[in-house]
């Protein structure tokens, strides 16, 4: 038997790859996991959970405002950006602090250093020169932004990971792109009080999702004051002798900003790390290529989260890891399962949805029933805030299985998590109609809409 220097290597510190660390580590393994950056991967570091104290940041201005309607009278406000930026890294530090905690009380070894495969069972840390070697391999780096450098001008542009670090914040920006980092960040930068641009090649934002969350958000970004051109691209990006960004459109548009964000997609974060020389395959867009035990080509070798490009979210990343361990440890084949994933934008207001759009269902489903409901929040009635929630069940009509959940609104994200637990289990629309209420909440929609808003047969609305 060949003796190997740990029996697990993990390349990628983020929550998948210091998840399946961990564990195997507490298991009595021999454990590394190398990191060339920061513990903690996009999501600490870069990702969801800056993203979403820079949110809660954004919120404030419209708290002032409402709370005039209820009484209060607030003074004058004024926002310090490097403030806000200084408490956040502070809080990073601290998160990745407890990461490189956890590993080592789980007795796994954790390595600052970039790690390349040399072949299928030998790593390279860059840095120190080090060759080590390992029974098995998880290959969890992640994603990154695509910069996008066919733009001329790309260079002049920030991504989502400058975002979080700008040091000023800019008095208008234009953002390329149509997801949800884009759309998160528009209405961050617009609470924060920079004049915003959304600019996107789609005929609405947000693909995927339920056609009644993508409407009913831009219109409310717009409605707040945020301008969201569609149909177009950005087809230059230059700078003027003032300063400022001069970003040219494919429609025709010239805008004059002090900032240009691409969040046009992100891509599998495999370049150099010597995948072809450990044999492992990729596809066309760089993503490594996994069966559905997260198990590349390369038999002892394993990919988890983003740099697969299956589903980009961290919890389906720690989900990953977890199998990876009852698969390769505990001798229990187990996959993934990627089924009704509850998921969030943490826009203002928020979407959460778990489960088939209309438009998704509509094309698996001989009729359905859809169940929608729009209304003025009942905090808004004194604020004066103009903005509605919708929600909307979506039901299998034969078998009045719920087969989709979309929710816009305050706290639609926790709603989402609740709402996926149900779907999980496989409720019927029966089970929420003889729900009680909690009362006076929004939620309570979901479980007092008895009647069908209207009939979806062979993908026709009747």
């Amino acid at each position: 038997m060949t003796a190997y220097d740990y029996d697990l290597f993990v390349i990628g510190a983020g929550s998948g790859g210091v998840r399946a660390g961990r564990v195997a580590a507490s298991l009595g393994k021999r454990v590394a996991v190398a990191e060339e950056y920061r513990f903690g991967g996009t999501c600490v570091i870069r990702g969801c959970v800056p993203k979403k104290l820079l949110v809660y940041a954004s919120q404030f201005s419209e708290h002032f405002e409402d709370a005039v309607g209820f009484g209060w009278t607030v003074g004058e406000t004024s926002f310090d950006w490097k403030k806000l930026i200084a408490a956040k890294d502070a809080e990073i530090a601290r998160l990745e602090a407890i990461y490189k905690r956890n590993l080592s009380n789980s007795g796994a070894e954790a390595i600052e250093d970039r790690a390349e495969l040399v072949d299928a069972h030998t790593v390279r840390l860059v840095k120190s020169g080090r060759t080590v070697t390992a029974d098995k391999i998880v290959i969890a780096t992640g994603g990154t932004p695509n910069p996008h450098v066919a733009l001329p001008g790309y260079e002049l542009c920030i991504s989502s990971n400058e975002a979080f670090d700008l040091p000023e914040l800019p008095k208008s920006i234009l953002i390329a792109g149509g997801g949800y980092i884009a759309v998160e960040f528009a209405n961050i930068f617009h609470g924060l009080g920079v004049e915003v641009t959304l600019i996107y090649r789609g005929q609405e934002i947000l693909s995927r999702f339920d056609q009644d969350m993508r409407h009913g958000l831009r219109k409310a970004m717009e409605d707040k004051g945020m301008r969201v051109i569609l149909t177009d691209v950005i087809a230059e990006v230059t700078k003027s002798p003032a300063g400022h960004l001069i970003a040219s459109t494919m429609g025709g548009e010239t805008l004059a900003v002090d900032s240009v964000m691409l969040a046009l997609g992100r891509d599998p974060n495999t370049d150099g790390l010597g995948l072809e020389a450990a044999g492992v395959e990729v596809d066309d867009l760089g993503a490594i290529v996994v069966d559905e035990y997260s198990r590349t080509n390369i038999e002892n070798i394993y990919a988890l989260g983003d740099v697969t490009n299956r589903v980009q979210l961290t919890p389906v990343a720690i989900h990953e890891a977890m199998c990876f361990i009852e698969t390769a440890f505990r001798n229990n084949p187990t996959k993934p399962d990627h089924e009704l994933i509850a998921t969030a934008v943490f826009s203002q207001p928020e979407i959460g949805t778990v489960g088939l759009s209309e438009e998704e269902a509509a094309k698996r489903y001989a009729e359905l029933e859809v169940y929608r409901a729009e209304f003025r929040p009942m905090k808004a009635t004194l604020s004066g805030r103009q903005e509605k929630t919708i929600m909307k069940l979506i039901v299998d009509a034969e078998s009045r299985k719920v087969i989709g959940s979309h929710i816009l609104g305050h706290e639609a994200g926790e709603m989402a998590q609740l709402i996926g637990i149900c779907l999980k289990a496989g409720v019927t629309k029966d089970d929420f109609d003889r729900t009680m209420a909690v009362h006076p909440t929004a939620s309570e929609e979901l479980v007092t809409m008895y009647t069908p808003s209207y009939r979806i047969r062979n993908g026709e609305r009747v």
